[in-house]
């Protein structure tokens, strides 16, 4: 049984009002053909993002993180699947209508170096979605540019810069003015921490949140650092080889983590109080492979309670507690619930 076929997971209900979700994403898969076979990228995932929340998006290398946020923003096509935004379907869009589209959902990229264009400096590469998108004179598109500078926290005199001669936080605050040049509703933000220096990264969540609260902005936020996502998460999905094996609000995922895969990523995280966990969570062995799945748990060669119905039965996700979906056959044995 899916997420999907439960009406309580894609709605938020407050004060007795309901609040239809500003995405929805059901069912979606995305797989690439190899030489040696299928590759399973994104192999079902669902969720629901509702409007002005920041929904975070967690798992190791290669689970898939990245190829999600890259389908929602339509940089990659769905092998299949539904994707509803603000009431419309946006899965398959002809190329004017995914344009529009683009206007509303963004993204902010993992490497503030690569993903700016090295031959355009500070004021072209802010200027360039608005001179595409929007029909403005030269002196409005300069002044819209100062403004985003200001928002965002770079300095007018860097205007004619090249990114090469600015640091790390200044280029990805080039890039998070360039995702907020058309005023979006939606911005997936893949990593936008990972690349910069610790003193750097606070600075630029502190100002993603500013923002998200001046302009009532949805983020879906990817990454693998767990005290990232619960400074900036309203909800949580843990990914494992393309799935979503447990899905809550952050708080819950923090306070009691279900599946197994969870309870170790979160056994890892170093604690600066010195504090260990009185239960080892320690993975052996090696990530499984996304070509030419099986059934079964993938989670299962990796997991200290697996039993024969992990290597041989598929789990589907299930909503164990109230709002908190996990997949795992024994999920209910592990935590005695």
């Amino acid at each position: 049984m899916s997420i999907l076929s439960d009406a309580k997971y894609w709605q938020k209900t407050t004060n007795d009002v309901t609040m239809p979700a500003l995405l929805e994403v059901q069912n979606i898969k995305k797989y690439f053909t190899t030489n040696t076979g299928i590759l399973h990228a994104v192999d079902g995932i669902s969720f629901s993002i509702n409007k002005g929340e920041t929904l975070g998006v967690v798992g190791e290398s290669g689970c898939g993180k990245t190829t999600l946020g890259k389908m929602i923003t339509h940089l990659l096509s769905c092998s299949s699947g539904k994707m509803i935004f603000n009431g419309e379907d946006i899965t398959n869009l002809h190329t004017k209508r995914k344009k529009k589209i683009r206007r509303d959902i963004q993204i902010i990229f993992q490497d503030p170096f690569s993903s700016l264009n090295p031959r355009k400096t500070v004021y072209q590469i802010i200027s360039e979605p608005i001179n595409i998108n929007l029909r403005l004179l030269r002196s409005d598109v300069k002044k819209r540019v100062f403004e985003l500078m200001d928002k965002v926290g770079i300095d007018h005199r860097f205007l004619y810069s090249y990114p090469h001669e600015l640091d790390g936080g200044t280029r990805q605050r080039i890039g998070i003015a360039r995702a907020l040049s058309l005023n979006p509703k939606f911005i997936v933000c893949d990593e936008p921490v990972s690349a910069l220096d610790v003193s750097i990264q606070a600075q630029i969540l502190n100002l993603l949140l500013d923002l998200q609260d001046e302009y009532k902005l949805t983020y879906m936020f990817i990454t693998h650092d767990l005290a990232v996502v619960k400074y900036v998460s309203h909800k949580i999905i843990v990914l494992y080889l393309g799935l979503v094996v447990e899905s809550c609000q952050t708080s819950d995922l923090f306070n009691m983590q279900l599946h197994p895969y969870t309870k170790a990523l979160l056994a890892a995280v170093p604690r600066i109080d010195g504090y260990k966990s009185k239960e080892k969570y320690v993975l052996q062995g090696e990530l499984n492979s996304s070509i030419n799945l099986k059934p079964g748990c993938r989670f299962a060669l990796r997991c200290p309670y697996q039993k024969d119905v992990c290597r041989n039965s598929t789990p589907s996700i299930v909503e164990v507690q109230n709002e908190h979906y996990v997949a795992c056959h024994l999920v209910k044995e592990i935590n005695q619930l």
